[in-house]
């Protein structure tokens, strides 16, 4: 064997050190893209890249699968995943850099390049500038590994006995743990002056949300009907806290949006006088205030991704109207309104459905406050009547007019619905599934909605028992959902309690069972209990 070979042989014992600079090479680029990030935008950071990339390729069913079993949990799952396979490739890179130290280091290039390519074909990419981040991580990353693989390397034999030394014949540990502790410090501190900059780039946005002062709306929202609120434990409330609200989209960085520097372009076909919005302009604006119930086409039956608040705006087929616009009904040339929102995210909402007549918003208050940052502060869409993915465009700075022909949104290019009108659903809220709860009585309550509809009737059956009707609690509005409950005497053993709803148009609730792709899933809600 040659003393070339020899050299480039891996010894077992330098092996946790090599991956351990992996490791450390890996985390100095994620530091350094941080802190690059944190000059350009948080945004072009490449593990929200290359997330949001994984994102916009994954599979619908994967996506349905992800939302149901993480909830919004999901992106955080997505990251810590993207995390995981990070740090697995790095410890394979160490170890591969006590052999082949150059091959290594063009490996973590190789990534800076994918980090780099996610984030300049991101639909929100502000040009070559959001490669900085990856590519800047990646050549630190590179140098690290290709240092720290050099203190690896075997040392020469020592010519005299002046020379040697003990340990001379193996690696250099000293060098290797300097390098080490210098290349993890300088990555630390890296690390924490970027997220600092990402953090001082939010806090405009942050101080202009503190400052606003939402006007008194011209039109205000009607008092919440005595009785539309049951007390009974366990019903879900009838606002929905915004702490509690559902959230279900795809930004992995929620924007923070400057409120200042908002600006919001209306233009597109039969738009005969395009505007560009303001904040301000549309708090000087008429608002309205309205109680409105939002669902996410993601929801399963018997899900949590609904919830209803109270939302102040303004009427956005009033917008439209003023800069010409007219609905297909009365010949309009657009029939579909896409959003577009500071992320890229692009959603169709039909023109026929906005200026019908109902309460269709750019809302800029929910329950009291300005939007919050994750319900898409400072203003965002909200269509009574629709699933979220045609109509609630968060953090919305972009309306065009268009048609279904010539454009396809977000969503629609995935395979879901066009149109998607919400349809009528029930869910159980108490008893929870598996509970236990004792013989005698047991008050079996939830909600129902059938938005822009109205709820007319809730059934109940235990069993394959007769369907018994449900007291309804007093209705808000047809765009809100309704509370019902019913008293069940429960008989000890194993029981199946089963709801449905019958809108007012009178439309009972499909028994037919459907997933949520293409427009929204579809059946009754059951739970299973067990009296005691």
């Amino acid at each position: 064997m040659t003393e070339n070979e020899k050299e480039r042989r891996i010894r077992p014992g330098a092996v946790p050190p090599a991956a351990l600079s992996g490791v450390l090479a890996g985390f100095a680029a994620l530091a350094f893209a941080e802190l690059v990030a944190g000059l350009v935008r948080p945004q072009a950071g490449p593990v929200v890249a290359v997330g949001g990339a994984a994102i916009d390729r994954t599979p619908t069913a994967v996506k349905d699968w992800a939302i149901r079993h993480f909830g919004t949990d999901d992106k955080l799952v997505l990251q810590l995943g993207i995390l995981a396979v990070l740090t697995l490739f790095a410890l394979l890179l160490g170890i591969a850099a006590l052999r082949f130290r150059r091959t290594a280091a063009l490996g973590v290039l190789l990534f800076g390049v994918v980090g780099a390519a996610a984030a300049t074909s991101r639909p929100d990419s502000r040009g070559p500038a959001d490669a900085l981040p990856s590519v800047v991580g990646a050549v630190v990353g590179a140098v690290v590994l290709h240092v720290l693989a050099g203190r690896l390397a075997p040392r020469r034999p020592a010519t005299t006995e002046r020379e040697a030394a003990p340990g001379d014949a193996g690696w250099d540990r000293r060098g290797f743990v300097i390098t080490a502790t210098a290349a993890a410090l300088a990555s630390a501190g890296a690390g924490a002056l970027g997220r600092s900059l990402g953090g001082a780039a939010g806090r405009d946005a942050v101080a202009s949300r503190r400052a606003v002062m939402l006007p008194a709306p011209a039109s205000p929202a009607a008092a919440v009907p005595r009785g539309a609120g049951l007390r009974i434990p366990g019903i879900s409330p009838f606002t929905t806290p915004n702490a509690s609200f559902y959230r279900v989209d795809t930004a992995l960085v929620v924007p923070k949006v400057d409120a200042t520097s908002w600006r919001l372009r209306i233009h597109g076909k039969g738009v005969t006088r395009p505007s560009t919005l303001t904040y301000d302009d549309l708090l000087r604006r008429e608002l309205i205030e309205r109680d409105i119930t939002l669902t996410c086409v993601s929801n399963e039956v018997g899900g949590p991704y609904v919830g209803n608040a109270r939302w102040i705006g303004v009427r956005l087929a009033d917008l439209l109207a003023e800069c010409g616009v007219r609905p297909p009904s009365r010949g309009g040339p657009a029939d579909q309104l896409v959003a577009r929102s500071v992320d890229g995210m692009t959603i169709g909402s039909p023109v026929e459905d906005v200026m019908d007549g109902r309460d269709a918003l750019l809302a800029v208050g929910m329950n009291g406050e300005p939007l919050p940052f994750a319900h898409g502060f400072p203003v965002r869409m909200v269509v009574p009547g629709l699933y979220g993915f045609v109509s609630a465009c968060k953090w919305i700075e972009d309306i065009e007019l268009t048609t279904f022909d010539a454009y396809d949104p977000y969503w629609v290019k995935r395979g879901w619905a066009r149109r998607a009108p919400v349809k009528t659903q029930s869910r159980i809220d108490t008893p929870k599934p598996f509970a236990r709860p004792s013989s005698g009585t047991v008050m079996v309550a939830g909600v129902a909605w059938a938005q822009h509809r109205g709820i007319d009737r809730v059934e109940v059956r235990v069993d394959d028992g007769p369907w018994r009707e449900a007291r309804l609690a007093a209705e808000d509005s047809r765009d809100t959902w309704r509370q019902w409950s019913v008293p069940w005497e429960a008989t000890k053993g194993s029981h199946t309690l089963t709801v449905r709803a019958t809108d007012r148009t009178g439309r009972l609730q499909t028994d037919r069972r459907t997933r949520t792709v293409p427009d929204g899933a579809s059946g009754w809600h059951s739970v299973v209990v067990t009296v005691d």
